[in-house]
């Protein structure tokens, strides 16, 4: 199964984040992105924040005003079963980049103002499980651009199991 970026989000702190059609991707995150909180955000192993079209558009049914870029992603992805996307798990990029998640993002306060009842906690992994934003490290740089085709990839350090092996 694979999805495709919907948008890529860069700011210069702060959200929300807006659209670039591109982006270079550097093992430190975006060309262009910057956050005002640098001791929190950012840093290799928080390089790239993605998140679900789909997860995005269930927060707008339940009246919230969340879209793309809002709670700081930089990469919004459709199609993808986000259950999947797990710490650990690859995603290849396009042709050039590739992440490893590694890890669920913590709620941020600066994403209050999104939802209806100030509770932002409804995107937190361990109250709502599917609902996180990813963080994610950069195992290959390059450039990805919107509509770029986004699947779950094999890990270039662990070698695929051989057919047959006991």
């Amino acid at each position: 199964m694979s999805g495709y970026i919907v948008q890529i989000s860069v700011s210069k702190g702060g959200v929300p984040k807006l659209a670039v059609p591109q982006a270079d991707v550097t093992t430190m995150g975006l060309v262009g992105d910057e956050h005002s909180n640098p001791n929190i955000h950012g840093g290799p192993e928080k390089a790239v924040c993605l998140w679900s079209l789909e997860v995005i558009e269930t927060l707008q049914q339940e009246g919230h005003t969340l879209a793309p870029g809002f709670a700081g992603e930089n990469v919004t992805i459709a199609g993808l079963d986000w259950a999947q996307v797990t710490p650990g798990c690859c995603l290849q990029l396009g042709n050039e980049v590739l992440l490893e998640i590694a890890s669920y993002t913590t709620p941020c306060r600066k994403n209050m103002r999104w939802f209806s009842n100030k509770r932002y906690s409804r995107i937190s992994q361990k109250h709502y499980p599917g609902s996180s934003r990813v963080y994610a490290r950069v195992l290959k740089s390059g450039q990805m651009r919107q509509g770029d085709t986004v699947a779950i990839a094999p890990h270039p350090d662990i070698p695929p199991a051989v057919i047959g092996e006991t």
